[in-house]
């Protein structure tokens, strides 16, 4: 059994960004499971949601768990593989995070990805949309997921904001604007692509052929259920290998289920504040991106952006995420 990879993935994307087609209403989907596999009652609300949005919806074709995966990572991996080559599909929805899309990069080593689609899926995926940037310089989308965000529904607790998901997928405007509902630790105005994703995902990428480069960044971190101290120590580990060091601005997640063990111990953020401000760049912190309970932005990951960190925040796409 294989227990590394040579992915010849280089630091730096050195060709143009590749955007997927635009999905509109009428084409066909399909849902993949890269990671964990989901409650067959959640996954059948998100496929609702998907068909509610227009969507001819084919589900995952792994319906046997094994263990907290979804399947064996040559199954899920097979499937993402069969879906990116088949014409009929224009987007891929992940069905849940959890853990599992790590494995499949094993699996990719000497796969080369043909044209884009249009991927969406957050938390665990991050992994999978790191590995796609950073080898063929995809856009994906950081955003709701099958069984999380879309079988809440829209505008609903625990569920998606709909205009950015289908601005984001559909591409009717050359830019448009997210308005973050956050806080601003550091006052400023920024320029770069939107990159990152899971905090601890973008970490567990340091030092394999996959490391997310950072430079010229917005940089997205988020994550949920980590202590304070959890989250400094991967803010430091960040910031001691160098990822911290040309960004241009941070947009940070509200950290959900991340309270302090005691009263009156730092919070999640007064650990942001204490390690990033430092860096003197624009930082936005408690934007409703990737795990949160209130309806979840869609972020499109490697577009060029503007994060205006005043007041309570505000994203400016620069750009579609889509092409026609």
């Amino acid at each position: 059994m294989r227990t590394s990879f040579s992915i010849r993935a280089q630091a730096k994307v050195r060709t143009a960004p590749k955007k997927p087609q635009a999905l509109t209403p009428g084409n066909r989907v399909a849902v993949f499971s890269p990671s964990s596999p989901a409650d067959a009652d959640r996954t059948g609300k998100g496929i609702e949601e998907l068909k509610r949005l227009g969507f001819s919806v084919e589900p995952s074709s792994l319906i046997f768990a094994e263990g907290y995966f979804a399947a064996s990572a040559e199954n899920r991996a097979e499937e993402l593989k069969r879906l990116l080559a088949d014409n009929a599909f224009r987007g891929l929805f992940a069905l849940r995070g959890g853990y599992g899309s790590n494995s499949l990069l094993d699996q990719l080593d000497n796969y080369t990805p043909g044209s884009p689609k249009c991927i969406v899926g957050f938390s665990d995926l991050t992994s999978l949309q790191i590995f796609l940037w950073q080898k063929a310089g995809w856009i994906t989308m950081y955003g709701p997921m099958v069984s999380a965000g879309l079988d809440s529904g829209a505008g609903a607790p625990n569920g998606y904001d709909r205009e950015s998901l289908e601005t984001a997928i559909r591409g009717n405007k050359s830019s448009w604007s997210l308005d973050l509902l956050a806080e601003s630790l550091v006052v400023g105005k920024a320029e770069g692509r939107i990159l990152g994703g899971c905090l601890t995902l973008v970490e567990t990428t340091l030092g394999t052929p996959c490391e997310l480069d950072t430079s010229d960044s917005i940089l997205l971190l988020e994550d949920r259920g980590m202590k304070p101290w959890q989250v400094d120590r991967a803010l430091m580990h960040l910031l001691q290998a160098g990822k911290f060091k040309n960004i241009r601005g941070i947009l940070l997640g509200d950290f959900p289920e991340c309270e302090p063990p005691l009263a009156g111990s730092p919070t999640v953020r007064d650990v942001c504040a204490r390690i990033l401000a430092p860096l003197g760049v624009p930082i936005v912190f408690g934007a409703p991106v990737g795990h949160t309970s209130r309806p979840m932005l869609t972020a499109p990951l490697g577009v060029r952006a503007r994060l205006i960190s005043e007041g309570q925040g505000r994203l400016e796409i620069l750009e579609p995420a889509v092409v026609p």
